[in-house]
């Protein structure tokens, strides 16, 4: 009979444009380090979404988290994982978090790119506690979400630093 599709595991599959999406199309397919590739594959969207609007870019950066959080849950279901490492849709919208406002110029990208890993992967309080607790398509995206605010924060301050501006 008719086996629901959240039943049954299956492996990751390329004509999926679902799996696609969650795997940064094929970026989370690498046996190492797919978060980081995952991650490389937001630069060129930061880069043809950077001239819009702050309106507009926080519109788009909302949109892809909502959209990730049914891509992400339906991926994992359909892989049998609570978070599979290859599902990497969550730091391309964290790494856009992280890169709103930023100043432009390549050396921004990076100091932007090290800070989200960094807060990606060390997880304080409470990115750690939300990884471990909260499940589904919702827990995927919003630890990265949060590595990308703290991200973002990082990088604001460094922009304040660089500028010379007291802030006391």
């Amino acid at each position: 009979m008719g086996e629901r599709r959240s039943a049954r595991k299956q492996a990751f599959d390329w004509r999926d444009p679902v799996h696609l999406l969650a795997f940064g199309f094929g970026a989370g397919t690498s046996p190492v380090a797919p978060g980081t590739l995952g991650t490389l594959v937001a630069i060129p969207l930061f880069l043809v979404f950077q001239g819009l609007s702050l309106v507009a870019y926080l519109g788009i950066t909302v949109i892809l988290f909502l959209v990730g959080i049914w891509i992400c849950d339906r991926t994992s279901r359909d892989l049998g994982a609570r978070d599979p490492g290859g599902i990497v849709w969550d730091e391309i919208v964290g790494y856009l978090i992280t890169m709103i406002s930023a100043p432009a110029g390549w050396g921004w990208m990076v100091a932007g790119f090290v800070f989200f890993r960094f807060f990606d992967i060390l997880k304080p309080w409470p990115i750690g506690l939300i990884d471990r607790r909260v499940k589904g398509g919702i827990g995927i995206m919003l630890d990265d979400a949060l590595a990308g605010i703290y991200g973002l924060l990082a990088l604001q301050l460094l922009r304040v630093v660089e500028a010379g501006v007291s802030i006391w």
